[in-house]
């Protein structure tokens, strides 16, 4: 039950590092994202793909959040 209340809490950042790590995840996807738009053809896969780049942003910010106080 801890770990499903640890998981769904919000976790601010709790120091600049870790605000700064966040805006460095999300401006890394976000060039990814950019990169994906420029040269991959219109389509359902170009679409999935920066889709999923979302998703791993989202995650990487999670494993951010979650585990900036271990």
């Amino acid at each position: 039950m801890d770990d499903l209340r640890h998981r769904f809490q919000y976790h601010p950042p709790l120091t600049d590092e870790v605000k700064h790590t966040h805006e460095l995840v999300r401006a890394v996807h976000l060039r990814a994202a950019d990169a994906m738009d420029e040269v991959l053809p219109e389509g359902r896969e170009k679409s999935l793909c920066i889709t999923k780049l979302e998703e791993a942003m989202f995650w990487a910010n999670a494993a951010v959040a979650r585990e900036q106080a271990s």
